[in-house]
């Protein structure tokens, strides 16, 4: 059956839609660190692995920073600019956030092209992924942003009631295809987001306010995702056409059958235009645990900036064929592993933390976006985060480098087998540990 027009004043009859990921941004949002519950014992070197995300964002686009306070301002820009990162590239914005999963909680920002080029925000709410107290400023996050630039905010309702939904949640091909999984949206019992909305509502409320005609559904998510069942941490799109999905060959782990079973749906599910998808294998890393606790470790978890594809990395044999399917199919930005042992502390990596805030117009034609040209050479970056060894491109190479043996600081740049100068692996020295015990168990 056809999907049902959407309904008169809602986003999509506006002729609005949410586009794909590696549709051109005009900036990122980002939650600067604060929370400890986060990453109970090793808050203090998540801001490094934060200055090392800004660092490959901002020769593409700009990068607006959610703090607390001017002091929790102060602490980030040292933070950035110790990292190398170009400050006139980054704006900061003082509201407070309960925590700092941007992607989740931020604005869900829609865009159309007529009558005239606009963006605005389809406003769901935010209640802590149904599990945690504190929530309320994070969900205050999208009405400020649109007062603050001064946008349209679509309140997204079913039957008088408002709906709650995580950017996490889905992903989209940005022609009419959205992907999302049973499991976080339909639960009737565990973390329940809207009590009473079945299926067929949830559908609506999406067609209506993300301008979407095909929702496909997955089934369960990953081990140790406190989400239940995130689609972000699984299945990907790479193209309109294609996605990536996350695959166990150990039969004997507790991802294998739900990893399997989405192959298995995938394989029947059609795009938006009756095409079938192609399904592409992305390797899991071996399972990470914190405090006896499996962690939700998954390379699906990057993200597509303007010139960069931001990987999440973990020290793993396979962070190198993760690396290399990704730049493979995603060749027109080069690939930057980001170390996330640390990140995935607190149950999450790289995708969670950002948010795309969609550009108007084409690249080409903004000239504010373009990466303003520096003549400062290449230089290593010796980080806080754990003792690493990073090594940051300028901006004058375009954001490549070629791996080097050495980085200067001991640390070793892996070869990756893999068109080596559009991969970055950002990975630690060896001999960081892969299991820890710290007395505390993180949070989101």
């Amino acid at each position: 059956m056809p999907p049902s027009s959407p309904r008169a004043e809602t986003p999509a009859a506006l002729g609005f839609r949410l586009p794909a990921e590696w549709e051109p941004h005009h900036a990122t949002w980002l939650g600067w660190p604060h929370n400890a519950s986060d990453w109970p014992g090793k808050l203090a070197v998540i801001p490094w692995v934060y200055g090392e995300i800004v660092r490959a964002l901002v020769p593409g686009e700009l990068t607006r920073i959610l703090v607390n306070s001017a002091g929790h301002e102060r602490q980030a820009r040292r933070v950035l600019a110790r990292a190398g990162v170009d400050l006139p590239r980054v704006e900061f914005c003082r509201f407070p956030t309960d925590r700092g999963w941007t992607r989740d909680f931020g604005p869900l920002f829609v865009r159309r092209t007529s009558p005239r080029p606009e963006v605005a925000i389809a406003r769901f709410r935010f209640n802590a992924w149904a599990k945690y107290p504190d929530w309320k400023k994070d969900d205050r996050i999208p009405a400020r942003v649109a007062t603050r630039l001064k946008l349209r905010l679509f309140r997204a309702r079913v039957g008088g009631r408002d709906v709650v939904l995580e950017g996490g949640s889905i992903d989209v091909n940005g022609r009419g295809t959205l992907l999302t999984t049973e499991e976080c949206l339909l639960d009737p019992a565990v973390q329940v987001r809207n009590p009473g909305l079945g299926r067929g509502e949830i559908e609506a409320v999406l067609r209506d306010q993300l301008g979407v005609t095909n929702v496909l559904w997955l089934g369960h998510g990953i081990a140790g995702d406190d989400t239940h069942g995130h689609v972000d941490d699984l299945c990907r799109f790479v193209n309109h056409r294609a996605v990536v999905l996350c695959r166990e060959t150990d039969p004997h782990d507790a991802n294998y059958r739900a990893l399997e079973e989405n192959r298995e749906r995938l394989q029947g599910m059609r795009l938006e235009n009756g095409a079938k998808i192609e399904v592409v294998d992305l390797p899991m890393p071996a399972p990470l645990y914190f405090d006896g606790r499996r962690l939700p470790a998954s390379y699906a978890n990057f993200y597509i900036a303007n010139r960069a594809l931001l990987v999440p990395t973990f020290n793993d044999p396979k962070d190198r064929v993760a690396l290399g399917v990704l730049a493979e199919l995603i060749k027109d930005r080069p690939v930057v592993g980001i170390h996330a042992v640390d990140l995935v502390w607190g149950l999450g990596t790289l995708q969670q933390r950002d948010r795309h805030q969609p550009a108007i117009r084409p690249l080409r034609d903004r000239a504010d976006l373009r990466p303003r040209p520096r003549s400062r050479p290449r230089r290593a970056f010796l980080s806080r985060h754990a003792g690493h060894a990073v090594s940051f491109p300028s901006a004058a190479t375009d954001g490549v480098f070629p791996m080097r043996p050495d980085d200067g600081h001991g640390g070793r740049a892996r070869e990756t087998g893999v068109r080596p100068s559009r991969i970055h692996h950002l990975l630690p020295r060896a001999g960081h540990r892969r299991r820890t015990r710290d007395a505390a168990r993180p949070g989101r």
